[in-house]
């Protein structure tokens, strides 16, 4: 356990997974109050001290909530500056608009860049996510970013169930090199599928390679939204001749609008992801799994605290 002074905090958006952090470090988590106004304004108060010590900020952004949970985040940030916290390490699981990292057509904003300014502006010194949609979204903060990955978890879990004949799939070209490295873990090898996106939300799978013919899929993907891309993916990867127990891995599971009543008719044999985002009941179903990632970034709040690397933690 570091011997330097710190604390750790948790926002409204996932108190489970704070508290999860807090438990694996032997921690009590700080004592705050977070409420709204009948305005809607947010309203902030540490009930303890925070000064001379470093602070751990919990809150990561949810599906319908995002913009709620970055002004609370951001306010929470400026009352720890203001009473004199050194450092302020900001735990943010999903980056919120991550995905909005360039200008895709004329006249829109790099909102990514924006979400990373607006941060740094409240006080954040430090800032740590899991597996950002673009790497260049680390170029965005003007302060250090560790970007953990969950793809040791993936593999851990993965290579305990000793599935046979295994190909791990990358749904589009974009997530080769994490589907790769995923692969290499497994001693697997990987398949890419080609898409095209119509609109926002849709996408139609146009091609499929690598040889995936009587092999088991492990489908990996950063993010699952709505699940039309995955379950195209599942019915392109039966369609020409994989197995029918198709797994399905993420690490953000957003599951908004459709997603959940698509991945249940989908019937994966099971899909697994972390829990940097909560689920609520209503959206959870039959084959859903769960890989708490609390010792991972209790792992991060300890390297930091005690000046160690924490390299190995997303390499």
């Amino acid at each position: 356990m570091p011997t330097s002074k710190f604390k750790i905090f948790a926002g409204s958006s996932h108190k489970e997974l704070a508290k999860e952090v807090a438990k694996s470090l032997k921690m009590k988590l700080g004592d705050i109050e977070l409420k709204r106004f009948s305005s809607g304004e947010n309203y902030i108060k540490l009930n303890e001290t925070v000064r001379g010590h470093e602070v751990f900020i919990v809150q990561t952004c949810r599906e319908e909530f995002v913009n709620e949970d970055y002004m609370e985040l951001f306010l929470m940030c400026d009352a720890m500056k203001r009473s004199f916290a050194t450092k302020v390490h900001v735990i943010l699981p999903h980056f919120g608009y991550a995905r909005q990292d360039k200008i895709h057509d004329p006249r829109e904003p790099i909102s990514a860049k924006v979400m990373a300014d607006l941060l740094v502006a409240s006080g954040a010194d430090h800032v740590v996510t899991v597996d950002l949609h673009s790497d260049q979204n680390q170029a965005f903060f003007d302060v250090p970013v560790d970007n953990l990955n969950t793809r040791k978890l993936f593999a851990d879990y993965f290579n305990k169930k000793k599935l046979k004949d295994v190909v791990v799939v990358s749904p589009d070209a974009g997530g080769a090199k994490m589907a790769k490295k995923l692969a290499d873990d497994l001693d697997a090898p990987i398949a890419i599928l080609h898409k095209s996106r119509p609109e926002h939300n849709k996408s139609v799978v146009t091609h499929v390679v690598g040889e995936i013919e009587g092999k088991t899929c492990i489908i990996y993907d950063d993010m699952v939204d709505t699940a039309g891309s995955v379950v195209s993916a599942k019915e392109a990867l039966i369609a020409n001749g994989a197995k029918k127990d198709v797994y399905l891995a993420t690490t953000h599971a957003i599951f908004s609008g459709p997603a959940q009543k698509r991945l249940s008719k989908a019937a994966f044999k099971e899909v697994v992801t972390s829990n940097t985002m909560p689920i609520d009941k209503e959206k959870k179903f039959t084959g859903l799994k769960q890989i708490s990632i609390a010792p991972l970034l209790a792992n991060v709040v300890k390297g930091v605290m005690n000046q160690k690397s924490v390299s190995s933690l997303y390499y």
